[in-house]
């Protein structure tokens, strides 16, 4: 086992549920202290419980639901608090079972994405089976279910009974955009964790912080993702990112009349294709390669034939869930596309109402100012909500090249 790295409070005796200096395992949650300060009581609390303590009102609880728009974080704070649940020193950050969690190996973190669009009732239920076991490290045992608003209904009901009849030291981590977004009955048995979108200068400040990115770009990038860390992250590091990114915002100078507009569309719903391609293909592969190891591949001698025709079945499975996987995440990247349209749209707003706000994209200040004195704060509300009409549209399964040339045309006409 690696030697674990030096670290604030290193070989100091570190109290239960409390972290050993600076932010531990809270240390990517940029701009949440208020949650910060929750997530950290629970889990003093909850070490309190471990050491034989009574439950107190307001501390530790089985199932938590954290909601927030996009970009907030959700993830990241139910993945801390996961570790900070896990960890013997309260989150610290350094240990082996920091390490673990963030990388989503730990043997009692159970990490669950729905592969497709939804999330189905057999998932569900073998999911809470898996999730009814024994911690294997003696503290918790903890599921972060992320998406967890793309449940089927019959899912959602699977879901509610394991939340209603909780296994000893099983800790359910919802993950959503709005407590609206799941039944009533699951979210009232949830304790609500709400994130807000963090300001640039937090996020910037963690891209500096943890990934070394010069102040200037970490900024840019942090105002262009709107507060979405791992979106701002990608915009710093990834050079092909920023030039998808530039693809979608050149939209609304190509959409001059139908036909640039119709071609606009289909190089939109391209890009979106490429950004679900690059990342389909660092996911697939290894899931692959792991698959064709647990069966041997390459084994000889007896009972091979059989084990073949396992890995054959197993590996049709595979692909059936990949294929599912790479649509969502398709419909994903289109989805961040339009936001980032939007996003152009909404800073041409501001510069109309004279609002004084900060530009998503001040690296196009010249542009949005240009467009901002051609057309009407009427117009441009008409073409921001022609994009959240084609989001929605593109939720309810419409084909995605139909609905966003429905869209450039809208933008056309606006």
């Amino acid at each position: 086992m690696a030697a674990e790295p030096s670290g604030p409070g290193r070989g100091a005796p570190v109290v239960p549920g409390e972290v050993a200096g600076g932010e531990g395992a809270f240390a990517d949650l940029a701009g949440q202290e208020a949650v910060v300060t929750q997530l950290r009581r629970a889990a003093q609390a909850a070490a309190r419980v471990l050491a034989g303590e009574p439950v107190t009102a307001g501390g530790m609880t089985h199932a938590w639901l954290f909601t927030g728009p996009p970009g907030s974080g959700r993830s990241v704070a139910a993945r801390s608090f996961a570790a900070a649940l896990l960890c013997p020193r309260g989150g610290c950050g350094y240990c082996a079972a920091c390490r673990q969690v963030r990388a989503g190996t730990h043997a009692d973190l159970m990490v669950v994405r729905p592969d497709g669009l939804s999330y189905g009732v057999k998932q569900t239920r073998d999911l809470v089976l898996r999730a009814a076991g024994a911690p294997s490290g003696g503290r918790w045992r903890v599921v972060l279910f992320e998406d967890a608003d793309r449940c089927t209904e019959q899912a959602a009901n699977a879901l509610l009974k394991a939340i209603e009849e909780p296994a000893p030291r099983t800790v359910w981590l919802l993950c959503a955009p709005s407590a609206e977004d799941l039944v009533t009955t699951i979210r009232s048995r949830c304790r609500v964790v709400t994130l807000r979108v963090p300001s640039s200068e937090a996020v910037a400040g963690v891209l500096m912080s943890r990934d070394g990115i010069d102040p200037e770009r970490a900024l840019a990038a942090a105002r262009a993702a709107q507060g979405h860390i791992g979106r701002a992250r990608r915009l710093a590091t990834d050079a092909e990112a920023r030039s998808r990114r530039e693809q979608v915002l050149a939209v609304p100078a190509h959409a001059t009349s139908l036909g640039p507009a119709l071609s606009a569309a289909a190089a939109l719903v391209k890009t979106a294709e490429e950004e679900a391609k690059s990342v389909t293909g660092e996911l697939d592969e290894p899931e692959r390669e792991a698959l064709r190891q647990a069966f041997g591949e390459g084994s000889t001698g007896k009972g091979v034939a059989k084990v073949i025709r396992g890995a054959a079945g197993a590996l049709r499975d595979l692909e059936d869930r990949q294929k599912s996987r790479a649509t969502r995440l398709k419909r994903d990247s289109l989805d961040r596309a339009l936001l980032d349209l939007a996003g152009f749209y909404r800073d041409v707003l501001m510069i109309q109402a004279r609002a004084g706000v900060e530009l998503a994209n001040a690296d196009h200040e010249a542009e949005l100012r240009e467009m901002a004195s051609a057309s009407s704060p009427e117009a441009t509300l008409h073409r921001i909500e022609a994009i959240m009409r084609c989001r929605e549209r593109l939720a309810a399964s419409v084909a995605p090249l139909l609905a966003v040339e429905e869209m450039t045309i809208s933008l056309l006409a606006g």
